[in-house]
């Protein structure tokens, strides 16, 4: 009878993807090659009522997904990839080093890194002197609201991989891309310890569940000179970087 169903399903996907899919039968179907014994019809039903839907399934921590029952360990870490496959997904079609130019092109790039992640974390994003990424990591993960800040691991980091500019990054979980006063005293913070090493801060961007805010388009990083419709097009290279001056003039 399972063989039969799972065939069923199976055959739904190949021809329609998982567009016609309730959630819980993609998780179901998900199941069929990490519990291939196993009626994982039920197992799914349990995890969509545990966690309260299908992101809060693949969001959830391994050691969480493992009290379910009929989820043991392996299967745990297996729903636990696919977020982690899906970034990674996104960052290749990107490239391996791929040219930040554009506000939106920062925007992009931070997205595929911090989507759909559960707690706060704070990454930085280097480039060189035309713009091309160097490197990228995550330097600090918090709870749900906050991520601590280390500005000699920033520094540290700016010199070891030799950059000329940076953009940081952080999520907020909770959904709203608003900064707090205390992000961007952060920012500011970030930009003066760079400064002294001239490398320049050209963008702080904070990822949202449905949107994403960048401190260069809403002119916290100084004037800028183009139309507000077109913020997100503007190239970095055309833009004032955050200056001490301008730090002045946000409006708190």
């Amino acid at each position: 009878m399972h063989e039969g169903h799972r065939k069923r399903l199976a055959d739904r996907f190949l021809k329609e993807g998982f567009e016609g899919f309730k959630e819980h039968e993609i998780l179901e179907y998900l199941l069929f090659y990490a519990l291939p014994r196993i009626d994982t019809n039920p197992v799914a039903h349990r995890l969509i009522e545990t966690f309260g839907s299908l992101a809060g399934v693949f969001e959830a921590a391994p050691e969480d997904l493992a009290q379910v029952e009929g989820i043991g360990e392996r299967s745990a870490l297996f729903l636990s990839m696919f977020p982690e496959a899906f970034r990674a997904y996104e960052r290749s079609k990107l490239g391996k080093r791929p040219f930040i130019k554009t506000i939106k092109d920062a925007c992009d790039f931070t997205k595929a890194l911090l989507f759909g992640k559960a707690y706060e974390q704070f990454y930085v994003i280097w480039l060189d002197t035309q713009n091309r990424v160097i490197h990228f990591e995550r330097l600090s993960e918090g709870g749900t609201s906050e991520s601590p800040v280390y500005l000699n691991k920033i520094a540290a980091a700016a010199l070891r991989h030799r950059a000329a500019k940076g953009i940081v990054a952080h999520n907020h979980p909770g959904g709203n891309v608003l900064p707090s006063k205390a992000d961007i005293d952060t920012t500011h913070d970030i930009m003066k310890a760079l400064n002294t090493l001239g490398i320049n801060l050209i963008d702080h961007i904070i990822v949202g569940e449905n949107a994403v805010f960048s401190f260069q388009a809403e002119s916290l990083m100084g004037k800028r000179e183009y139309r507000n419709k077109d913020a997100y097009a503007a190239e970095y290279t055309g833009v004032r970087e955050f200056a001490p001056d301008g730090y002045a003039d946000i409006k708190q």
